[in-house]
């Protein structure tokens, strides 16, 4: 049996621009996504993926005879989106690598998430990485070849600690670093209770983005400045910035204004803006008191989030 592992991810600066080739900083979870392989006798691929709670979310067969991959005559899915989303990866795993899947068996394949389906950790990024580990190709060539994006997510499951992301022309350019501050303890991830589609907000960056250059050069400076942040006053101080930055370029509104405008301290979007979890700063008590009174019961410590 084989076995892959990936780390989830959160963007925490340069969503949108980072497509545009901004530094971003971000933070590989230590919630994750494991993929096992085990061969079986027939020219077949059973599918099962299981999430945080033990239960099977998703299942599907798909036929692998005659060097091909389709799906099994027996489970029929023309209509079902993550079929056909699987058997997209899949054959695009083997396009880079013919060799994929070029067997006289089959094999039993099992996903095991760590995290809720719906947090935004990096279902999908997580599942590209185990594949290309399992097929044997290049991550980020099975990433463009399928989902597309910055590939920041991609770079957060290879890694197991914070890094600096950037896009030099089509290729990815990763530098790890440390992010171990004394005001961790103040900082916390708080759900929206909504998941928010990447795609989605990749057109809204798209459709709406304006004087791109000078932005760029603005939040690189702010990435530079909170790696090297020593008190949560500068740190809160910088997030604020980013949030009117971003916002001004996508004509959104930053999500502290637009929903908690009188929490006391800052919240910064964390990648697609409108969803998945946002970073909070402040004290543990205050948060929990303050959100969960709004219904948002989903509070994770910095220190039980990130790697």
């Amino acid at each position: 049996m084989q076995t892959f592992y990936s780390h989830g991810k959160l963007l925490l600066t340069a969503e949108y621009v980072v497509l545009d080739g901004a530094k971003a900083l971000a933070l590989p979870t230590k919630f994750g996504q494991i993929l096992t392989v085990e061969s079986i006798d027939e020219q077949k691929i059973i599918w099962e993926s299981i999430d945080c709670k033990g239960t099977v979310w998703f299942e599907d067969e798909l036929n692998i005879a005659n060097n091909e991959i389709a799906t099994s005559q027996k489970t029929p899915r023309n209509d079902n989106t993550i079929s056909n989303r699987l058997l997209e990866i899949l054959k695009a795993a083997k396009t880079l690598n013919p060799e994929f899947l070029n067997t006289t068996k089959g094999y039993k394949v099992t996903t095991t998430l760590e995290f809720a389906n719906n947090w935004g950790l990096g279902s999908s990024s997580t599942l590209l990485n185990n594949i290309a580990q399992w097929a044997k190709v290049d991550a980020f060539a099975l990433s463009n070849a399928t989902f597309g994006g910055s590939g920041y997510d991609i770079a957060c499951a290879q890694n197991n600690s914070a890094i600096t992301y950037t896009l030099e022309g089509s290729k990815p350019l990763v530098k790890r670093l440390s992010f171990n501050k004394t005001f961790t303890d103040q900082l916390f991830f708080m759900h929206l209770n909504r998941k928010q589609n990447s795609r989605d907000s990749i057109k809204t960056y798209r459709d709406n983005k304006s004087n791109i250059e000078s932005v760029i050069f603005k939040i690189n400076n702010i990435t530079s400045k909170l790696i090297n942040s020593k008190t949560i006053e500068d740190f809160n101080m910088l997030i604020e910035q980013h949030e009117i930055l971003i916002g001004t370029i996508t004509k959104q509104t930053p999500i502290k204004e637009r929903l908690f405008s009188d929490y006391k301290h800052q919240i910064k979007s964390l990648g697609g803006w409108n969803g998945d979890f946002v970073l909070v700063t402040g004290e543990k008590e205050y948060i929990e008191s303050y959100f969960t009174s709004k219904g948002y019961n989903t509070i994770i410590s910095f220190k039980d989030m990130i790697l």
